[in-house]
Parts: structure tokens; sequence; C-alpha cells
């Protein structure tokens, strides 16, 4: 055993300076490190909750029908392109786009489709959906409305984050400005009428699949959730009417042990900042609820099978961490849309981590593990002194709108990518431990079909809608141009059976379309 270092000597501890004593703290209790309640899933398990989407609505509801029968526990919608930058079907600029990463949802008549027997009032519903969400939003509303259910008995999740879009991912329509009106008109509207409702989820995992590192994930997300936070305060609300309603999305990627640290860091340092900040009375507006999505940039093409694997150590990462909802990748992410086959494997991968691996029993498992505790720590030290740069540039909006954001992930995907070149970071089946062969499993494919299909569903439901729909937008138009909130008006629109893309364009007449400054 010469030469082996079985302890930490004094520099190793003062750099890395956990204590037990003072550092561990309980589930719970603020600042949450260790969980967001105190019995975590020995009195609840997290939800389970398949994100899935595609073509139709027809077919994507038997797909959430098939997963609900296999014991998902949550629904997560997938859109379509055009769906997700408020384009109708038939936009010539949605040409060959319709249905291929999502479900396509032009009107009310596919959003009934998309929830047929679906019980609304029973199933959490969560929509990842950006610059529209306010519009997707108001047609669940009104779907629950014409079947009679009560808006509060509502539970789910859109993912409203428009700020990371900029930043990571692109699928943005208007201005910053008006952008966070909206996301503040939700909270506000919401708070009042879809009390159950968590009205945004701020998105660390697109950062991070845009090649960030899990600090700059941390630190990016959350000091875009401080900027909502500050529009809302602006605005005039109160605190505890919105904050308990924030929730958070994170990415599950491939560092065990560090993944588990940055869950636990990330509920420490929204805690504290919240509470340093603004000083809310109710203890739920500090208590950071997240959902995880394993990786979907580690999945590989090569070797496909391999990725089950991956995405068990991942899952098993955010659960650890203490995820409120998580959904697993399918092995064949990196080829195509899941099939049902693949899909249920994910799902089993949740529901064999849920009922044999015995990680329930525990509210925190690693708790008190010096390695998890002290890069607990460091992680939360380090994302702090990254918000405290975006604070001194003014804050989150400041910080993407001058490229510090996108350069920051920019560099480190540079490094990353370099890495794998030089093979210092090893990737099975990729750069290392490589067949001569091909993926071999069945993948889905759209029908081209689809596209004509919905294109004339569309334009049949135009031809037979009622209601004042130049009434409705012109109500709306001036509601924008006069700073009153939105949501009331948008849930008329939908009413009087206005298309999302009818929605956007009038929305655009009065705040613009946003343009990439091309950082």
């Amino acid at each position: 055993m010469t030469g082996e270092k079985l302890f930490f000597d004094s520099d190793d501890l003062a750099e890395r300076h956990f204590d037990a004593a003072t550092d561990l703290g309980e589930p719970g209790r603020f600042p949450y490190t260790r969980g967001p309640q105190a019995s975590m899933y020995r009195g609840k398990l997290w939800t389970m909750r398949q994100y899935a989407g595609f073509s139709t609505a027809a077919e994507s509801n038997k797909r959430y029908r098939y997963l609900l029968e296999r014991g998902t526990t949550g629904l997560s919608v997938a859109f379509d392109l055009p769906t997700q930058i408020g384009m109708d079907s038939d936009d010539p600029r949605a040409r060959g786009e319709v249905g291929n990463v999502g479900v396509a949802i032009d009107s009310i008549d596919d959003m009934e489709r998309l929830f047929d027997s679906i019980p609304l009032d029973r199933v959490s519903i969560s929509m990842t959906i950006n610059a529209p969400a306010s519009i997707l939003l108001a047609l669940l509303l009104v779907v629950a409305e014409r079947r009679g259910i009560a808006w509060v008995n509502l539970s789910g999740t859109i993912q409203n984050d428009i700020l990371k879009e900029y930043a990571a991912r692109g699928t943005y329509i208007f201005p910053p400005s008006p952008s966070l009106r909206i996301v503040t008109d939700i909270f506000e509207f919401c708070g009042k009428e879809v009390p159950r409702w968590n009205t945004i989820s701020v998105s660390g995992y697109h950062i991070r699949e845009a090649g960030s590192t899990a600090v700059q994930e941390v630190a990016f997300t959350i000091a875009n959730g401080l900027q909502y936070v500050q529009a809302a305060v602006e605005r005039g609300l109160d605190i505890d009417s919105f904050a308990p309603r924030i929730s958070f999305f994170f990415n599950a990627h491939n560092d065990f042990l560090e993944e588990v640290a940055k869950f636990r860091a990330a509920r420490k340092l929204w805690a504290e900042l919240m509470r340093e900040r603004y000083a809310p009375k109710n203890p739920k507006s500090l208590a950071l609820r997240f959902h995880a999505q394993t990786a979907g940039s580690t999945l590989t093409a090569q070797q496909p099978e391999n990725n089950v694997v991956r995405v068990a150590y991942q899952a098993m990462a955010a659960v650890l961490g203490g995820c409120q909802s998580l959904h697993t990748n399918s092995r064949d992410e990196a080829l195509a849309l899941p099939t049902e086959e693949s899909a249920k494997i994910a799902l089993r991968t949740q529901q064999v981590l849920a009922h044999e691996t015995g990680v329930t029993h525990y509210a925190d498992p690693l708790a008190g593990s010096y390695e998890i505790e002290s890069r607990t720590l460091d992680i939360a030290r380090e994302a702090r002194a990254l918000i405290e740069r975006i604070d001194a540039m003014g804050g989150a909006r400041e910080a993407i709108e001058s490229g510090f954001v996108q350069h920051e992930i920019g560099e480190s995907a540079y490094q990353a990518q370099r890495a794998l070149e030089e093979k210092r970071a090893i990737v099975v089946g990729v750069n290392e431990f490589a067949d001569d062969g091909s993926a071999t499993l069945p993948i889905m494919e759209i029908d081209e079909s689809v596209e004509r299909d919905q294109v004339e569903r569309l334009r049949a439901f135009r031809a037979r809608r009622t209601g004042d729909i130049a009434m409705a937008l012109s109500s709306l138009d001036a509601a924008a141009r006069e700073e009153r909130n939105l949501m009331p008006l948008i849930v008329e629109c939908v009413r009087q059976n206005c298309t999302v893309g009818e929605i956007v364009s009038k929305l655009k007449e009065t705040f613009g379309e946003h343009r990439d400054q091309g950082f």
C-alpha cells in the first residue's frame, strides 16, 4: 500500500472546505441542499414524465395512452418546430417540418384530439413550449373548459423559459422585452386562475445540451430564474404569489458524482439567493423543485444499445440528486423519434430504479459523502461567482444580449469536442471500442402524408369554424399596445377558434420579431 493516499491532507481540506456539522443540514429545510421535502421518495415517488409527441395529435394521443397504460405518471408534450415558433402548418416556411420532431398543433381542434380520453384533472401535463407558451396553455385551458373541468383542478407545467432560447436553442419569436412581459403575464394570470399550474420551467437542460459545463448550467439557469423573478416583482407581484410555482429543468449528464452534486448545489444556491434578494415569507418560494431529463447529447448512433446503460446511470444520478420528475431518453433517439418498444424500455428503466434498487428508502442517500458534499459546495461557490459576473452586466437579459452567455457556452463546447478528438474523453463505441457494423435497431419514420393531412385538417377547421375571429384578434392587439395582461385575451382568441399562427401574427404587429445577432 506504499504510496497510496488514504486520507486528505490539510491542503485538500482547506481547498474543499466541507464541514459536516455546519454544511450537511436536513432534507426539507433551508437551504434545501438535501431535498425540498423532508421525506422525499419515502413519501411520494418522483413523477415518471415521459416526453413524447410526433406527427399528428391523434397519433401522439395513442402514444400517451400507451405510456399511461404502462405506468407513466405524467405526460410531457413535444411539439414540432412550426408550433414551437408559432407557425401554422400551412405556412410556406413550415414545409418539410410539420410533425417531424413533435406534434403539430394549430388549433383547438388539434388540442382536443391530443388529449382525447385523457383525464386532465387527474394526469399532470407538461408542455415543452416557450415563445408561444401562452397560446398552448390557453388551448389546454379551453379544452378543459369545454369538458367542464375547473382550471383550479389542472396541474402541470409549461416550460415558458424564453431567455434560454436566445442563448442556447433558438425557438424565439418576439424580442426579449415583450417576451419577458408575456412570461410575467402568465405568472400573474395563473396565480389567480390556475393556482396548481407551474408557470415556468427554467431550463438548464438546453444550456447543457448546447455544450455548457455543469457549473455553467447551474449559473446560467439560476441567473435566468432571477431575471424572471425580478420582472415579476417590478410588475408589482408579491414574491409569494408566484415563486412557489417556479420550477426548474436540469440535464442528467454522464459524470455521475458531479451530476448528483450539481442538483444539490442548484437547490442550495437558489434558496440562498432568493432569501438574500427577496426575503419571501413562504418557505416554498425558496425550495427549488426540478424535472430532469437524461442527456440527449450523450446518446450515440453507434452501438445504440449502449444508450440504455447510459440512460440508467444518468437517471440514477437524477434520483440521487433529488428530482421531482424525470424523463428517461430512449435508446434510438440518436437515430430517430423513439419507437413504442424503445419508449417502453425507457419507462421500465425508471420503474426498475424506483422499485428494485432501494434508493427510495432514503431521503438523501449520498449525504455525508465527502466527495459529494465538497463538490456540492464547489459548484455552488463557482456558480455564484459566475452569477455575480452576470449581475455586474445588468442581469441575465443583458448578459445574453451582449453575447456573453453564448460565448461561454460555445467555448466550453469547443473544449469538450477537442477532448473527444484527442481521446482525453472516451465515448464507448465512438472514439474507442468501436465496431465495424452499423445500427440494427428498427427506427420510426414519419410518412410524408402527415404534413399533407395536417394541412388539410387545418384548412377544413378554418372553413367550418364559427366565432368572431377579427374582433378577438383586434382586442388582443389593443391589449398588447396598452400593456394589459394578454392571457385573458389569448384565451378569448382560442374560444373564438383563432389558430396559433393567427394569434402570433397579430402579436408580431406590435412586438416585432427577434433577429439573432450572430454572436
